[in-house]
């Protein structure tokens, strides 16, 4: 079903490095010049892709708006990549766990070491998603380097199947992955300086996409206001300090009225910028929130 074992040596991700030809003889400050020098072409190849990463942030916003939840999945280093951003959305924006969703091929053991010969298996892609609970109003990002991993592959043809929003990140053009899904996203950095090891620079292009998505649908979703997280949790000290900090900055009032203002507002940032900002009471802002579908800049234009 899935041709992925011949003319391995035609995709980008597993070309010689001209620059890196003689790594072994550099020095410690020429080797990691020329790491430098590679990983500086990374952002370039992401941002060709800004309007495909749009395309892709778009869809699986209106699939969360709709009730649905995102999920990653990946073998390796992609898989490991989907849990890290998966695994940061709720501290970062307040989220349930469960509205991002990582899957590794291997499962919580493969995060540690690896685990040889799942990634080839298409079946345990496709049977690993739907034990998750993925369902038609959800959005799968399938992540692979090389857009030729059979768990991956398999992952994105039962997500088609189901009609599903069904998006891609490759480090490569036309890849099998890229043909399957809705939305492929296909930053290509070009050949790593060590052949063939996809946790360089195809890695830190999939972390910059990765970073880009959840970030975009975030924002849409109404956790961000300016560029503070509006949504954090004040669940530690930390966090409470910047809790304090962001209705200080969004509103203007001094450390001592945030302060006041977080315990008014039921720990809710949201809700205590829109107090203040409003000058209503608690209940009153909670209802211009959720009107306003948890957005405060709409919340604040509401009677």
């Amino acid at each position: 079903m899935y041709n992925t074992v011949s003319m391995l040596e035609r995709l980008t991700t597993e070309q010689t490095n001209p620059a890196s030809g003689h790594l072994d003889e550099l020095s410690t400050v020429n080797l990691l010049e020329i790491m430098n020098t590679a990983d500086a072409q990374v952002a370039l190849a992401v941002a060709q892709e800004i309007p495909r990463i749009a395309a892709a942030t778009e869809a699986i916003t209106r699939a969360l708006e709709s009730g649905g939840s995102l999920f990653y999945i990946g073998a390796g280093t992609s898989g490991r990549l989907g849990v890290l951003d998966a695994a940061e959305c709720p501290p970062t924006f307040g989220v349930p766990p469960g509205l991002v969703r990582g899957i590794m091929a291997g499962g919580e053991r493969a995060l540690l070491q690896a685990v040889e010969g799942v990634e080839d298996d298409p079946i345990a892609g496709a049977s690993d998603l739907e034990a998750s609970g993925f369902g038609s109003k959800d959005a799968l990002v399938g992540i692979s380097a090389s857009g030729r991993t059979p768990y991956v592959l398999g992952a994105a043809s039962k997500a088609r199947e189901i009609r599903a929003v069904t998006c891609s990140i490759t480090c490569v053009r036309d890849s099998e992955l890229s043909r399957m899904v809705q939305y492929p996203i296909e930053p290509v950095p070009g050949p790593e300086v060590l052949t063939g090891s996809t946790r360089l620079r195809a890695g830190t292009a999939t972390k910059l996409v990765l970073n880009m998505i959840s970030t975009a649908v975030m924002l849409k979703l109404g956790h961000v206001y300016g560029n503070l997280m509006v949504n954090v949790q004040p669940t530690n000290r930390k966090l409470e300090d910047r809790a304090r900090r962001i209705i200080q900055t969004a509103t203007g009032v001094s450390y001592d009225r945030a302060t006041e203002l977080l315990d008014l507002s039921g720990r809710s940032v949201r809700v205590a910028i829109i107090m203040q900002q409003k000058q209503i009471s608690r209940e009153k802002a909670e209802i211009l929130l959720t009107a306003a579908k948890g957005r405060i800049r709409e919340a604040l234009a509401l009677g």
